[in-house]
């Protein structure tokens, strides 16, 4: 019965999401009540297990959310992202030019979330399709690739790293294995890929979306001598990574030997905490993208202003979103799912992946996705020694399959690149679902080593 619940509030969700057109913020709180008292949850219990939701999904991702975005604003505005790009694609000719955009991608993919990115990134690519006399879309298939594998593996986007304070995950061990699954997830769904798209829907790569690119708004262009140098573009667009990788390889280290606490190991660790590794990167993308260059301070308050105010309502989402979570949890759903596979031989690994499919297909957003299945899946974990980072890995890989109507991602995807909704269901509903399967085969040929 409390699976039937479960199914009737998400149906409930999506009707009033996809049918009544309301707002998600709204939606998500209305359903979680709905199905707390559906439970058999007293009223006030829900209103607690509501805000303990919401405080405790804003608490570990609020800060890491914030601070992202004004990170890749600073990047965006200084033109640092640009130089990133440009340089790259200098270096490739034109026969590795696709690999250079994959490559590009990649790296402020890591530190810009997925919406900005594209914004971001979709003029540049534009233009170099015309420069190259290349598809655009040729281009526009392996990047929009790559910015979706990272924002499904790779911390601090708000997926995997608000599952890895769930699962309890080592986040930098979730960075470091999400890294590994990453780069064959990209060659993929990315560029193999995209050669059998261009046969089955050649009309796709034959437009110029000129259209499309004016709906996302101009990116502004600078002179190359004009923007911030490659080395340190790049450097502050990965810092973040940099950051949790050397806190990870010291925490390594420390437990490999078998060192006790001190006060440099803690300060390491501190270091290397989500928030903290933020902070620190956004401080200096300050330094390198605006003090550096001569820019004022007030120019880049505003800039950081701005890109917090774009970010309210996902915010509010996202809280929402463990709000719905931690009703399923309270409600004893978790327990239930936990109850039925009690002496299953089903993979930890793979139940993960699967209930975050299903979860993703019926209602669209791969992190409330991944959210939910983390109260599902958590109480499964007590008496198994599988590698949570490796769950959280398998989480994110099924919060992405299948991307449809129901997704945001979707439209994005179709008004961006021109598209018609047959063209966009065979390309980016096939890729994404290439890299969630891709990356389930991964992470299971992976748990094989660790």
């Amino acid at each position: 019965m409390p699976l039937i619940i479960t199914a009737l509030g998400i149906l409930l969700l999506l009707t009033m999401i996809m049918k009544f057109k309301i707002n998600t913020l709204i939606t998500l709180i209305v359903v979680s009540f709905v199905l707390g008292l559906a439970l058999g949850m007293p009223i006030n219990e829900i209103i607690e297990s509501v805000e303990a939701g919401l405080g405790g999904t804003m608490a570990s991702t609020g800060l890491i959310f914030g601070f992202g975005a004004i990170l890749g604003k600073l990047i965006a505005d200084a033109g640092g992202a640009q130089r990133i790009a440009m340089t790259l694609i200098a270096r490739f000719n034109e026969k590795w030019v696709q690999w250079a955009v994959i490559l590009t991608s990649f790296i402020l993919g890591i530190a810009l979330f997925f919406e900005v990115g594209l914004v971001l990134l979709i003029p540049i690519v534009y233009q170099i399709a015309k420069q190259t006399n290349i598809s655009f879309l040729w281009l526009g298939l392996p990047m929009v690739t790559a910015l979706s594998v990272t924002h499904a593996f790779l911390p601090p986007h708000p997926g995997p790293t608000v599952i890895s304070a769930q699962y309890g995950a080592n986040i930098g061990l979730v960075l470091l294995y999400g890294l590994l699954i990453s780069i064959p997830t990209i060659i993929i769904a990315g560029p193999l890929f995209t050669r059998y798209a261009k046969k089955f829907v050649p009309t796709a790569f034959e437009k110029a979306a000129e259209g499309s690119i004016a709906k996302l708004g101009d990116a502004k262009q600078y002179k190359l001598e004009d923007t911030p140098g490659f080395g340190v573009s790049a450097i502050t667009a990965v810092f973040p990574v940099i950051l949790m990788g050397l806190s990870t390889i010291f925490t390594l280290v420390k437990d490999t030997m078998g060192i006790g606490d001190s006060f440099f190991f803690d300060m390491i660790a501190a270091i290397g905490a989500p928030s903290m590794v933020m902070l620190l990167s956004l401080l200096l993308s300050l330094y390198t993208m605006g003090i550096a260059r001569g820019i004022p301070m007030e120019s880049l308050m505003k800039s950081a202003e701005g890109s917090v105010k774009a970010i309210g309502m996902l915010l509010l989402i996202l809280g929402a979103s463990g709000a719905l979570k931690e009703v399923l949890m309270d409600g004893g759903v978790g327990d239930y799912v936990a109850l039925i596979f009690e002496g299953s031989t089903i993979s930890p690994l793979f139940l993960a992946w699967l209930i975050a499919a299903v979860i993703r297909v019926a209602q669209g957003s791969a992190t409330v996705s991944a959210l939910t299945t983390a109260g599902l899946v958590l109480p499964l974990l007590a008496d198994t020694d599988v590698n949570l980072a490796l769950v959280v890995l398998a989480t994110g890989a099924g919060s992405v399959i299948a991307s449809h109507v129901n997704d945001t991602g979707f439209w994005i995807i179709k008004e961006s690149f021109g598209l018609t909704m047959k063209e966009t269901f065979a390309t980016w509903t096939i890729l994404e679902t290439l890299i969630s399967v891709s990356g389930l085969v991964f992470v299971l040929l992976l748990s094989l080593f660790v």
